[in-house]
């Protein structure tokens, strides 16, 4: 008489949620290595881009100092500045990272990436942490000048941790931004033109340049609504120890960010068309 075989176990072949954040994680890295790949081949980037943060902090920083034309109390206005130039350091590099994604849908690139089977989420996730990092070294750079220049900068390991993590959030949320942009307009040209035509606004509706006190009431309830007030009140308190908002100032950050990744993931399909 033959006993009967036990069936083999059934093993599932979903992976757990622990083992699905893992993939998410790896394959946004994976991403971001990609990306940064770029930025060892055009190194010069970075050196042109911090042209323009230079002659800020050398030119109007100096200048405004000099003449105590904004009122930052104890402050010198250099050192209230730095911050802001930093903030906007970044914010011009990852403002216009949608051209690159328009780039690479006319290449072709992009509609091998969504076969893939890596979560659009991710694949957005990866390039906007890759601008972030971008962004991060230009900072570095920034940061450099201002020490130079006498700005009393801290030297708290765990504050210039809390700068980097702002730096690269701060910088995510642009770069989703403009590919949310990219998403709707669908070409370059139409980009760079809406990128030129809202840097500038944005920069100068945030507290970077002056106090949010000095500011008309209109621009005051615009300066409460731009992420990037959020992210130069984080660094001014981070870097230079003024009172600042810190949970908050994240919290708008990290809640943004989602919310840019979200909707750029949900365009991503529209660009590849």
């Amino acid at each position: 008489m033959s006993v009967p075989l036990a069936a083999p176990p059934v093993v599932s072949a979903d992976p757990g949620p622990l083992e699905q954040l893992r993939i998410l994680l790896a394959r946004i890295g994976a991403m971001c290595l990609v990306e940064l790949q770029k930025l060892r081949r055009d190194q010069s980037e970075l050196i042109t881009r911090a042209i323009q943060p230079a002659l800020w902090l050398l030119i109007f920083g100096e200048t405004f100092t000099r003449i105590h034309a904004i009122p930052t109390g104890s402050i010198p206005y250099l050192d209230y500045l730095a911050p802001g130039i930093l903030a906007q350091s970044a914010l011009f590099i990852a403002i216009f990272y949608g051209i690159q994604i328009i780039w690479e849908r006319d290449a072709g690139v992009l509609a091998k990436l969504l076969v893939t089977p890596t979560p659009r989420a991710a694949l957005v996730a990866g390039k906007a942490f890759a601008a972030g990092i971008r962004a991060l070294v230009q900072a570095l750079m920034v940061l450099v000048l201002s020490a130079i220049l006498g700005v009393g900068l801290t030297a708290n390991p765990l504050r210039l941790l809390g700068m980097v993590v702002i730096v690269i959030l701060g910088s995510a949320f642009f770069c989703c931004f403009s590919i949310v942009i990219a998403g709707i307009v669908l070409s370059r040209e139409r980009l760079m033109g809406i990128g030129q035509a809202i840097t500038m606004p944005l920069f100068f509706a945030s507290n970077a340049l002056y106090p949010v006190a000095l500011m008309p009431g209109w621009l005051k309830v615009l300066s409460h609504l731009n992420p990037l007030s959020y992210q130069v009140d984080a660094l001014r308190g981070l870097l230079i120890g003024t009172p600042a908002n810190l949970a908050l100032d994240f919290g708008v950050l990290v809640g943004a960010t989602a919310i840019a990744i979200g909707v750029a993931s949900a365009l991503l399909g529209r660009l590849a068309r």
